[in-house]
């Protein structure tokens, strides 16, 4: 049975599987992939819960049928959101660590999140098949994000290095009568150029960006989406790219923004953090304020100072740094994050907000023009946080 054939299940039907056996008397009449559902939801769902009759209990190959079966009966993302469930409601954790089961779970944010939780428990004999599980979630946010990112980014830059006051060297013909070619003036056969273009005047790197990843539990969905995007922006000649996580510790993985898996398996999620630190770390590497953009990616729930993760924040805007606080980087609801550190990051000019993986080409473009990014936010119905006094 597909997913469509699923959808055509009548409403009475509907009603037995999602209530279950207690429920057996509103329609006896499932078919045999029904009935596989039905065993399905009730091993998950059912009173029986994990353990019993009906459950999935802690059999690996039992997981193992189940996994099977969830895919075979449920769309893609119905399948992402019993897996999350199962994980959460199962502890189905350290059964992940089992290569029958993680070859046989549906790649996923969350699935690929816990797998990093668990990365130092992880056996050998599992290791290959999570990188692979890793890899495909990877090549597949690549496939959806990487595209928009560089036309939204491409574009932003092309903004930035236009000449309009080129010298004679350096105008650029073709541009310059597309864009004047409604001054066009029959009588004389010739374009009236009021607008002249140039080429633009190159430099190794126009802008520079840095990623600054809180790398605590809560932000491992941020983490992931964080790694595919350092790798597109990194692999743009035009920008120059910084990636840095933290907890207590700063680490720099600028290095391995060429591959996202080796990157997230280089995270360290869990820990303490210590915000301060990471934002005087990214600091020490600015050489060019004006045309650097840092993105902090955090809840705000500073393990250390406030005052001096706020002292340190305020040398880098005042040096000419721009500074956008995110306080997730998920498809996920609104995100728990500290609102008291949040509101004071507003108050030094600091947009702050959640933002999702589809919004963030757009808003780099934005950060890369200069654009004033709470009109944007707001453009996008995205609540940003209010400043308050200290």
């Amino acid at each position: 049975m597909s997913g469509s054939e699923l959808q055509d299940i009548n409403r009475e039907k509907r009603w037995r599987l999602v209530l279950g056996e207690a429920a057996s008397d509103l329609s006896n009449d499932l078919t045999a992939d029904e009935l596989q559902i039905d065993g399905a939801l009730e091993a998950l769902y059912g009173d029986s819960g994990g353990s019993g009759r009906g459950g999935l209990g802690a059999s690996s190959p039992k997981i193992t049928k189940w996994l099977g079966d969830i895919r075979k009966y449920f769309p893609s993302p119905v399948v992402q959101v019993i897996q999350k469930d199962a994980i959460e409601r199962l502890n189905m954790t350290e059964l992940l660590l089992e290569p029958e089961i993680m070859a046989a779970a549906e790649p996923d944010v969350h699935l690929v999140s816990t797998i990093l939780s668990l990365n130092k428990m992880i056996p050998e004999k599992t290791r290959a098949i999570a990188r692979q599980v890793v890899r495909q979630l990877v090549d597949e946010l690549m496939r959806r994000l990487e595209q928009p990112t560089r036309t939204a980014v491409t574009g932003a830059l092309a903004r930035n290095v236009r000449n309009l006051r080129p010298k004679h060297r350096e105008i650029d013909w073709h541009r310059t009568i597309l864009k004047n070619l409604r001054h066009y003036q029959a009588e004389y056969k010739t374009v009236i150029p009021e607008q002249l273009v140039g080429f633009g005047r190159k430099r190794n790197s126009l802008k520079d960006v840095v990623l600054c990843i809180d790398q605590s539990g809560s932000m491992a969905a941020s983490i992931i989406y964080s790694s595919i995007f350092g790798a597109v922006l990194a692999s743009m000649p035009s920008l120059s790219t910084r990636f840095v996580l933290f907890d207590t510790a700063v680490v720099d993985l600028t290095d391995q923004l060429n591959d996202p898996v080796d990157l997230l398996f280089g995270a360290q999620l869990g820990g303490g953090t210590d915000i301060r630190k990471a934002i005087d770390y990214c600091g020490g590497h600015i050489t060019r304020p004006g045309d650097t953009t840092m993105v902090l990616i955090s809840d705000l729930e500073e393990g250390g100072s406030p005052a001096e993760m706020l002292k340190a924040t305020a040398r880098i805007v005042d040096s000419g740094v721009q500074v956008v606080v995110l306080l997730a980087l998920s498809d996920e609801g609104e995100p728990y994050y500290s609102k008291a550190n949040a509101s004071k990051f507003a108050a030094l000019g600091i947009p702050v907000f959640a933002c999702t993986p589809d919004q963030f080409p757009e808003l780099m473009a934005a950060c890369l023009s200069r654009r004033d990014l709470s009109l944007w936010a707001h453009a996008q119905g995205i609540k940003t946080s209010k400043p308050t006094r200290a």
